[in-house]
């Protein structure tokens, strides 16, 4: 009982993940985005995204048994991690029109709009992992999962809103965008520990 509380109060550095608030918006291209972006946006990421999640699922198979037998995660396989995560940022970020532009195809570019850091752990905690896979559902998946629906509902509100205020003053609130980009750090934290690329329990937070 020691141990796991102790486990959970590791404390790594912390994940960084922003995304830029726009001050202007362009009506033309959240159009765009709202009619054709399913065939120019989210057909060619989606179909790129998938092979690339197939290959995530494996590295981060295989580094389950890397961090099991030797504390660490193979630090190229978790830079790929952490860039396909930057990918994801990208299209997210105008999939919910927090941003303009195209978002950028390939793993190693990078966006002037979007910041997401998540620091190398030098060493994972072997207990920690076994505590995950038999527990990670009841004391992760469950009390975040229950929250995260919520405020999925809410974002798809304020998404909704948020358009039709964009189209018609070219800006989205900067509260609506912070909830939203609060949303989305939410579920990378909790997909970061469970994923094992950090071992700090992913708090209860949009910040």
């Amino acid at each position: 009982m020691y141990l796991f509380l102790y486990l959970l109060t590791l404390n790594p550095l912390p994940m960084t993940y922003n995304i830029q608030y726009a001050e202007n918006q362009s009506r033309l291209e959240l159009l765009l985005r709202s009619i054709f972006g399913f065939i120019y946006i989210l057909i060619p990421h989606g179909f790129v995204l998938f092979f690339f999640g197939l290959w995530s699922a494996i590295l981060s198979f295989v580094s389950w048994f890397s961090i099991l037998f030797t504390g660490r995660y193979p630090e190229s396989f978790f830079e790929f991690q952490v860039n396909l995560i930057r990918w994801q940022a990208r299209l997210n970020a105008r999939v919910f029109n927090l941003a303009d532009g195209y978002p950028a195809f390939g793993i190693v570019n990078t966006d002037p709009v979007i910041q997401v850091e998540i620091p190398y752990p030098t060493s994972l905690s072997r207990g920690l992992l076994l505590v995950k896979l038999f527990f990670g559902w009841l004391y992760v998946l469950v009390p975040h999962g229950f929250v995260l629906f919520f405020l999925f509902m809410g974002v798809g509100i304020a998404s909704v809103i948020g358009w039709f205020i964009i189209l018609f003053t070219g800006s989205l609130p900067r509260n609506f965008h912070d909830f939203i980009v609060g949303y989305l750090r939410w579920s990378q934290r909790v997909n970061n520990y469970m994923t094992n690329l950090t071992d700090e329990y992913p708090p209860f937070s949009l910040d």
